[in-house]
């Protein structure tokens, strides 16, 4: 068979995401791509969690246009608030770069809500933010 596409795998955002993150945010500061059990001992670091949202491809065999979306929880919301900004920056300066398995032709902040999370009636909320960022990237 000839004339089709040449096959391209598109590289695996999140796991992109979340090793880059882990190289240029503080030390300590848990980074994956599940909230942590004994999540509220974590706080004090900060915790970011990075889930792939969806996507498509931007032009065929050659770019792939991913959303993430990114959990940020700390111990106040000025901290969290912080941290959302940092990994937005982040983000965006790896625009241009090769991280991993994923050459980053683009990056852009697309929301960041603050969304606190109380795990139950019983508890006290805890401070995050929901920041969503698009990624256009191409295998390296």
């Amino acid at each position: 068979m000839s004339g089709g596409l040449p096959a391209a795998v598109m590289p695996d955002v999140e796991q992109v995401t979340v090793a880059y993150l882990k190289s240029v945010l503080p030390s300590g500061t848990l980074v994956g791509t599940e909230w942590p059990a004994d999540l509220a001992s974590k706080l004090a670091a900060g915790v970011v969690s990075v889930t792939l949202g969806g996507g498509g491809s931007r032009l065929k065999a050659v770019t792939a246009d991913r959303t993430i979306d990114i959990d940020v929880l700390a111990a106040t919301k000025k901290q969290a608030r912080d941290l959302a900004a940092l990994v937005s920056a982040q983000l965006i300066a790896a625009q241009g770069t090769t991280q991993g398995a994923a050459r980053v032709y683009g990056v852009d902040e697309t929301s960041l809500i603050w969304l606190p999370y109380q795990a139950s009636a019983e508890t006290d909320t805890i401070p995050r933010y929901v920041l969503v960022m698009s990624m256009v990237v191409r295998p390296a």
